[in-house]
């Protein structure tokens, strides 16, 4: 069976052109279930049964694997044997009828209001970089949007007369947001005094946020920004930049917003996705109560 996984990890690298670590994904997980069909004296991908991979998944729970890792098993193991029973080399597919275990669904991670500001007050804004990082920041805080929107910001989107921003979500409808005083400030002060000093003479950029080369500002280059200033706050709370779009929902819920103005500004099809920061609120809400109640 080993050179089977082999020919399909070569067919979705050429056909599917999926990245290396996705290849090695796949690879590992199959090789895991090569050694115990192996260890149950199963040789070829035609003697597999469905009772096979079923013990094969129970022993993996028992192993204390987590269900997001049981459903990526399955998920390899589906694929693989579609492949196989395509390319005719098993006539039934054993891997119809697996179930994926529930999902554990976490809560999303939140700031307090305390560790925001101390996140968001952090840059020093002597430098460009700095008054960059602050405007990012302060920008990402103060409008809720996905970091893939606000480096995909161009100078155009932002109206600062008026405090709003066309952004282009990844569904690519357009939204306005505004944004307030603090992020105004900031953005100004970038704007004016700092993305001059990131330009390239002779190299036409609309990006809004550029890098140290002159070019758009990147996720990943972002995603250090944050974790830089973090470490730098004494805020021991693994985040990202994400963590400050549910931060921004989770507090104007906190503060009386409706949560249909909420999935407005986040730009959420569903309101049942804004719905989840409400329930954090109530928790929250209940903690307040319990501790300030004399009779609760």
């Amino acid at each position: 069976m080993k050179s089977l996984v082999n020919s399909f990890i070569r067919f979705l690298s050429v056909e599917r052109s999926l990245s290396k670590n996705t290849l090695e994904s796949y690879g590992r997980d199959l090789l895991f279930l090569l050694d115990y069909m192996e260890s149950q004296n199963i040789e070829s991908a035609s003697a597999v049964q469905k009772h096979h991979l079923a013990h094969y998944l129970l022993q993996l729970k028992e192993d204390g694997r987590k269900p997001s890792t049981l459903s990526r098993h399955i998920v390899s193991i589906r694929a693989f044997f579609h492949y196989l029973l395509v390319e005719g080399f098993i006539d039934r597919d054993p891997s119809i009828y697996i179930e994926s275990p529930k999902q554990e669904t976490k809560p999303p991670q939140i700031l307090s209001m305390e560790h925001t500001s101390l996140l968001l007050d952090t840059p020093q804004c002597v430098t460009t970089a700095g008054k960059r990082d602050k405007a990012m920041l302060e920008l990402l805080y103060a409008t809720g949007m996905r970091v893939s929107e606000l480096i995909s910001l161009d100078v155009p989107s932002v109206n600062q007369q008026l405090g709003f921003i066309q952004c282009v979500g990844s569904n690519r409808k357009e939204r306005i947001v505004p944004f307030g005083r603090k992020a105004a400030e900031a953005l100004e002060d970038y704007l004016e005094h700092g993305r001059v000093g990131l330009q390239r003479h002779g190299k036409q950029e609309d990006a809004l946020f550029l890098n140290h080369l002159g070019t758009r500002m990147t996720r990943q280059g972002f995603w250090k920004t944050v974790k830089k200033y973090a470490k730098e706050a004494g805020i021991e709370a693994d985040i990202t930049p994400h963590t400050l779009r549910h931060s921004f929902a989770a507090h104007l819920l906190e503060n009386g917003a409706d949560v249909r103005t909420v999935q407005a500004l986040l730009g959420h099809a569903d309101v049942a996705t804004t719905q989840k920061y409400s329930k954090l609120t109530k928790v929250k809400m209940k903690d307040v109560y319990n501790s300030a109640h004399p009779r609760a």
